[in-house]
């Protein structure tokens, strides 16, 4: 049985137009369909506005979908009231955000930040949780000495790894981190990641990982899933990209990423990205994309499966090769 399930999942967001009285529809996800498993890392990654972070609080039940399905471990996530979703999945699955100074609670000592999800779920008794949130700061690499002060006091990382003991008190199955290093110093990212891949493969845990990062990307994850415009263009084992890569739009990421391995010759994208509100008939990317034709405008391509004993699909009428 899959872990998570997306199926033709639609978020559409209703806001105020530059009309009078008019609102505007957002096409926030169109359309996304994924399947995670247990110990799995999803990698995900696009532009800035293409809905990765929108699809990591679908996944994670922030955000209810405008039209298809979400299914844990076979059981249909919307179809539960708040309280089966809260025990039976909320408990479940751990989120790390992409700026810890925003996402912790600055009047809180980092021993209460921890404890909260404990304390939530009623997790054993005070003594017990007490001693699971000394076994998460060790876990993590934080001192004790931390564990009376306050997010400001702390420096970036250090906060990172207290947002991460937090996500993991419940012991989730499934760990989101959305963009995790971003708000973070060159010196100190390496230490989250190699801390989070410690923690996967301690903890069997499967991972939903966001990034700009695409090289990163291609590291942490088995499978890397492509986002343009709110829809998944390609999906595909990390062992595979850049060379078996078949949409342009994942070709033309990897090569705007610096190699000293491999020349690469960087593909330049013309043109603004496309409103969500009024997206592009057929191919959201055709009005970037250089091998674009007439017959792309026309419909939406079918997705295409490649081929092979993993899953790789894509949507382009005409691939890379």
């Amino acid at each position: 049985m899959n872990l998570l399930e997306l199926d033709g999942v639609h978020v559409v967001h209703r806001i105020r137009s530059a009309r009078l009285f008019g609102h505007d529809n957002v096409y926030a996800l169109t359309d996304a369909n994924l399947v995670l498993n247990a110990g799995e890392t999803v990698g995900v990654v696009g532009e800035s506005g293409c809905g990765k972070s929108t699809l990591a609080k679908v996944v994670v039940g922030l955000q209810q979908p405008t039209e298809g399905s979400v299914r844990y471990q076979g059981d249909s996530l919307w179809d539960m009231t708040s309280a089966e979703r809260a025990a039976g999945f909320g408990r479940n699955v751990g989120m790390i955000f992409q700026d810890p100074a925003t996402a912790l609670n600055r009047r809180l000592a980092v021993a209460k930040i921890i404890r909260d999800p404990l304390d939530v779920h009623r997790e054993g008794t005070p003594a017990q949780r007490a001693d699971r949130v000394r076994e998460l700061m060790s876990l993590v690499g934080l001192p004790e000495s931390v564990a009376d002060a306050v997010p400001g006091q702390l420096s970036g990382g250090q906060r990172q790894r207290v947002a991460i003991a937090r996500a993991l008190a419940l012991r989730p199955a499934l760990l989101v981190a959305d963009e995790p290093t971003s708000a973070l110093d060159v010196s100190v990212r390496a230490q989250i990641l190699n801390l989070l891949v410690d923690l996967r493969d301690r903890l069997g845990l499967a991972m939903v990982f966001i990034s700009h990062d695409i090289q990163t990307v291609k590291k942490m994850s088995d499978r890397i899933v492509t986002m343009y415009l709110g829809r998944i263009v390609e999906e595909a084992p990390a062992a595979a990209v850049p060379e078996a890569a078949h949409h342009p739009y994942m070709r033309a990421l990897f090569s705007a990423t610096p190699s000293l391995l491999h020349a690469v010759e960087p593909i330049v994208l013309t043109g603004p990205v496309p409103s969500a509100t009024a997206p592009p008939s057929g191919c959201n990317f055709r009005t970037r994309c250089w091998k674009a034709t007439d017959e792309c405008a026309a419909e939406l391509p079918a997705l295409v499966d490649a081929g092979g004993s993993a899953r790789h699909t894509y949507r382009c009428i005409h691939p890379e090769l």
